[in-house]
């Protein structure tokens, strides 16, 4: 698919790259340039962003931005009910590639909590994120082949509830039948309302996703991304 025939809907930009490390450190222009300006304002102020291999130079580029880090909550979109020492766990992931150089002063808010499941940690989350100013300040997305974004997967039998949009709850347990760990995910209200929301792609076969979303937005269930291709979307993207 050439990226020119890619339609989006009014208010939503696209910011194309030739490399993934073209659009990793345009991403990180844009997310600093964001947090600088966001830290004239409040005395703190949040980041939100997802796993997986496609955001790791992003990381390591944003980590040596000298911005104010000490006022900075980073905390995932949402995580695998995983031990942090194992291979699959995205805690692991950030601690390595974004909590580092200027960075490493950022507070990391841990999804990941004590308890055999997510439903029997879902309390020890909340009062990990019980400090967590809403709305969040930036969001980065990623999206899955099956049309996901955080842990809100069609296929999870909690994907209503999550997404609902008068969700009272922050976070949400999902068990998806389609993958092999139990997830945390925040829930669509709070992601919704980010000031600053970006979805990171890389692949072919992420437009074509991305394209069949947009054909039938309205379809949010079947898959939720949907629900973020409104205005004020950024998509960044590369080859």
């Amino acid at each position: 698919m050439k990226t020119s025939d890619l339609q989006f809907p009014e208010g939503i930009q696209a910011r194309f790259g030739k490399t993934p490390d073209d659009v990793a450190l345009n991403l990180a222009d844009a997310v600093a340039e964001f947090l600088v300006a966001r830290l004239k304002e409040v005395p703190r102020a949040s980041l939100v962003v997802s796993g997986g291999s496609t955001p790791l130079p992003f990381f390591k580029a944003l980590s040596g931005k000298p911005l104010d880090w000490g006022k900075v909550d980073v905390l995932l979109a949402d995580e695998r009910w995983v031990d942090e020492d194992n291979p699959a766990s995205n805690t692991r992931l950030v601690r390595d590639n974004l909590l580092q150089n200027h960075a490493a002063s950022a507070r990391y808010l841990s999804l990941k909590q004590p308890g055999a499941t997510p439903a029997e940690g879902l309390d020890a989350v909340k009062a990990e994120l019980a400090g967590l100013v809403l709305p969040l300040d930036v969001l980065i997305l990623g999206m899955g082949n099956d049309g996901h974004t955080a842990s809100l997967f069609p296929d999870a039998p909690e994907l209503a509830y999550a997404m609902d949009p008068e969700c009272q709850d922050i976070v949400a347990a999902t068990t998806p039948a389609s993958q092999p760990q139990k997830r945390i995910t925040l829930t669509w209200p709070p992601l919704r309302d980010a000031r600053f929301t970006a979805l990171h792609l890389r692949g072919e076969d992420k437009l074509a996703i991305l394209e069949q979303a947009m054909s039938d937005p309205g379809k949010v269930l079947e898959m939720p991304i949907r629900a973020f291709l409104k205005p004020g979307l950024q998509v960044f993207w590369s080859p």
